[in-house]
């Protein structure tokens, strides 16, 4: 049979999404059962991918000859991963794995901080994809079934699965891998204790309630879930929450884990370093990166204020698709990415941007969406942040609430949208605002509103996968 990337794309949209694993977790009516549910399938998950491995050709013990950064947390994770890769690509070849992905699922496993080629991701796709036939063959299955995605792991286990594959095969020994959801029962926890270097624990909040509980303390335990006995486990001290706090040493002493708390007035006494990644938030994830890096590569010191200069270019030169991203296109327009979608990481885009300002004869466009949670209240306590940021009320000329869908369809449902822009309307009421049913009407109404002598910076934030969508349509052939 054909296996060019193209036919790798159309049989990983054969497995079991993401989306209808987490909603495996939350489509009961009944709290109790639902929780009952959770605990059910969270107990099961290492069990499963375990299995997964094996079928693949793979042991835990194969994992040890690969060194990883293991990284968990609710906001700040992706921008760990990247800093850390950055900095280690100054001392030799680094595998990354991160999620989720942007425009192409190659960008989730980079190598020297590039997405592997399609070449090479169709190959080793292939490959996986026939053992775990051959698996299902071996135990009697027909072919027909063997060879179809029944016999497959669901998506994100596949591709983390993947991602070692290429990486063993590779003879890379340095790893940076974060979690997908949660910690504990994530699919990247099989990982036993000798293949684990460091590990971090970014900036937590609640995120995924229905998998990992409805309180940042219960949060806070799947996330300390990747500690592990003996390796040095790096977080920023929280003092403001003690209590999440305590659930992350009393993970730490359960799991002999060795906690190593950065104090947040040290890093702002360190003032990290100015570069690609923007927002004066990113100094401690740079700290946390910086922290991980040392441990791994047994580097002698622990003081912010003495980090070695190759690893001050790496922090400089990192960068993160989707993140404080400031894209300039040919028209004259600017586009700041950022696919905040929880309160406090949408806080954090209004401090950027209040940082990056908008000119007096520039318009300044808010492109938003936010589809699972609570759009008008998470889109008000942004707009209110980014209006105490810059000390106006009329901060955005014009605004734009869209679907994620990057083509237009039939049919769509836009009470979301429309509840947004009433919100919109009641902030900002001299603001232009429209609602749209897809991405490419979105780019092209921005882009109107910025033709002729007054320029503008458009916003893109709320979701990921509206950022994705927008980078699709504005790099339609990006270089991976």
């Amino acid at each position: 049979m054909s296996r060019t990337y193209e036919d790798a794309l159309q049989k990983l949209t054969q497995l079991q999404s993401n989306r209808t694993t987490t909603q495996l977790f939350d489509d009961d009516k009944n709290p109790s059962q639902d929780a009952a549910k959770a605990r059910n399938l969270n107990a099961a998950a290492i069990p499963e991918m375990l299995h997964w491995l094996r079928r693949a050709g793979y042991s835990p013990a194969d994992l040890c000859r690969m060194r990883h950064i293991h990284v968990a947390g609710t906001k700040g994770k992706g921008s760990v991963c990247a800093f850390a890769t950055s900095m280690l690509r100054r001392y030799g070849t680094v595998g990354t794995y991160t999620s989720p992905h942007l425009v192409s699922p190659r960008e989730r496993i980079a190598i020297n901080g590039r997405p592997v080629s399609q070449e090479a991701f169709a190959r080793a796709f292939f490959d996986l994809w026939d053992r775990f036939t051959e698996c299902a063959r071996k135990e009697g299955v027909d072919a027909t079934t063997a060879e179809g995605a029944s016999s497959k792991p669901f998506f994100f286990r596949f591709l983390t699965i993947l991602a070692w594959h290429m990486f063993l095969r590779e003879g890379i020994g340095s790893v940076v891998m974060e979690c997908g959801i949660g910690g504990e029962y994530d699919a990247t926890n099989v990982l036993p204790a000798e293949a684990v270097s460091a590990a971090v624990v970014s900036q937590l909040g609640v995120d995924h309630v229905a998998m990992l509980g409805d309180t940042v303390e219960k949060i806070s335990w799947h996330k300390a879930g990747i500690f592990r006995r003996g390796v040095k486990a790096f977080t920023v001290n929280l003092s403001h929450q003690p209590s999440v706090m305590e659930v992350l040493r009393s993970r730490a002493r359960e799991k002999g884990a060795l906690l190593v708390e950065l104090e947040a007035r040290d890093v702002e006494a360190w003032g990290g370093v100015r570069g690609n990644l923007r927002g004066d938030f990113q100094k401690l994830n740079q700290a946390l990166a910086v922290m991980a890096v040392r441990e791994h590569l047994g580097l002698p010191g622990g003081d912010l204020g003495q980090v070695p200069g190759e690893m001050v270019e790496g922090l400089r030169q990192a960068s993160l698709r989707g993140r404080c991203e400031v894209l300039r296109c040919d028209e004259g327009t600017t586009w700041l990415l950022d696919g905040a979608h929880t309160r406090e990481s949408l806080q954090q885009v209004a401090r950027w941007v209040a940082q990056e300002g908008v000119q007096p004869d520039e318009h300044f466009i808010l492109v938003f969406n936010q589809q699972e949670r609570n759009a008008p209240e998470l889109l008000k306590a942004f707009v209110e942040a980014v209006q105490g940021g810059m000390g106006k009320r009329e901060v955005f000329s014009h605004a734009l609430f869209t679907r994620n869908e990057v083509k237009a369809r039939a049919e769509q449902d836009l009470a979301v949208q429309q509840g947004a822009a009433a919100m919109m309307q009641s902030l900002s009421p001299g603001c232009t605002i429209a609602v749209l049913d897809n991405v490419e009407s979105a780019v092209e109404a921005a882009r109107g509103w910025c033709l002729g002598e007054k320029k503008g910076k458009i916003l893109v934030t709320g979701s990921l996968h509206l950022v994705g969508g927008i980078l699709q349509v504005l790099e339609p052939d990006p270089v991976l």
